[in-house]
């Protein structure tokens, strides 16, 4: 499912217009960005929860040659899935 699809779900489960549902969707998107960005956390519980974890700088090499490289240090997105959604998909 892309973000159309999700946009056309929304709007049917929902009984609004498609316009209503991509305004909601993006503004969740937004809210959820703003949140990470500024190193929070969000939770809905149940389906899951998002936060931001550092990756220190590390050796790596290169596949091709083998040679050593520097991979710099980033902050990394993790997703965990809650309870509810972890059991819905192993049924």
């Amino acid at each position: 499912m892309n973000k159309s699809d999700l946009i056309d779900a929304m709007s049917a489960s929902a009984g609004i217009t498609k316009a209503a549902a991509k305004l909601a969707l993006e503004s969740f998107l937004g809210n959820v960005e703003g949140t990470l960005q500024k190193g929070g956390r969000v939770s809905l519980v149940g389906f899951g929860s998002w936060s931001v974890s550092n990756r220190a700088a590390r050796d790596g090499r290169n596949p091709q040659t083998g040679k050593t490289i520097k991979i710099a240090a980033k902050n990394v997105v993790k997703f965990k899935a809650g309870a509810e959604l972890e059991g819905s998909v192993n049924k």
